[in-house]
């Protein structure tokens, strides 16, 4: 399996650069799955203009990282929120993938982890990724990973101070990647969910 990892941010000091770089020596420790890290600066975009794609097409930075997601079985992203939503430089990438024919996203699997200085980690602005790239027809798996008040979060070699928060982070990820290894998608699973409750029955009463 090919599984491509990315924080798409371009601050070099980025939480979210350091949390996926967590994932990313994890997997590689394991050897069971080619892994790729990229780095979002890598591909230069200006922002979308429809103007530009009429006059010059897509930028060749949007081209080589539409690429590297075609050629992922599995995408795994940690993102930081602002304001409560997914922020520009992220929702400009998925903007000008989104003009190319096929959708480069269009049926991925993808991952969402997060970190923040907030006490409420990434939760509303992951919840905020997930619609546009449900519009592309992207698979966003049900579960994620939120790392709040991340300043405090990191010891001097960028590994997470918290044993137990790393362990859920590595859980999440390793059941995810069971998830697509699986070759099911959330529609799958939900026929699953609807046979499942058949043939338990009707939920016992309460009384309040």
């Amino acid at each position: 399996m090919k599984i491509l990892l990315c924080a798409p941010v371009l601050r070099q000091g980025s939480f979210n650069k350091k949390l996926i770089r967590i994932v990313y020596k994890h997997l590689l420790s394991e050897q069971e799955h080619h892994v790729e890290l990229v780095e979002f600066n890598e591909f230069p975009m200006p922002m979308y203009d429809g103007d530009i794609e009429t006059g010059k097409g897509i930028p060749d930075g949007v081209q080589r990282l539409a690429k590297k997601i075609i050629a992922a079985d599995a995408i795994i992203i940690s993102s930081p929120e602002y304001n409560w939503s997914i922020h520009g430089t992220f929702k400009n990438a998925i903007d000008w993938l989104s003009r190319m024919h096929p959708v480069p996203l269009e049926g991925k699997q993808i991952c969402l982890i997060g970190a923040s200085g907030g006490s409420f980690a990434t939760m509303r602005g992951q919840l905020a990724i997930r619609i546009p790239l449900q519009a592309l027809k992207a698979f966003t798996y049900p579960d994620y990973f939120g790392l709040a008040k991340s300043e405090t979060a990191f010891d001097e070699q960028g590994n997470l101070k918290d044993t137990k928060q790393r362990d859920f982070l590595f859980k999440i990820i390793e059941d995810f990647i069971k998830y697509v290894d699986s070759h099911a998608t959330p529609f799958d699973r939900l026929d699953e969910f609807l046979e499942e409750q058949k043939h338990q029955g009707p939920p016992p009463s309460s009384h309040l």
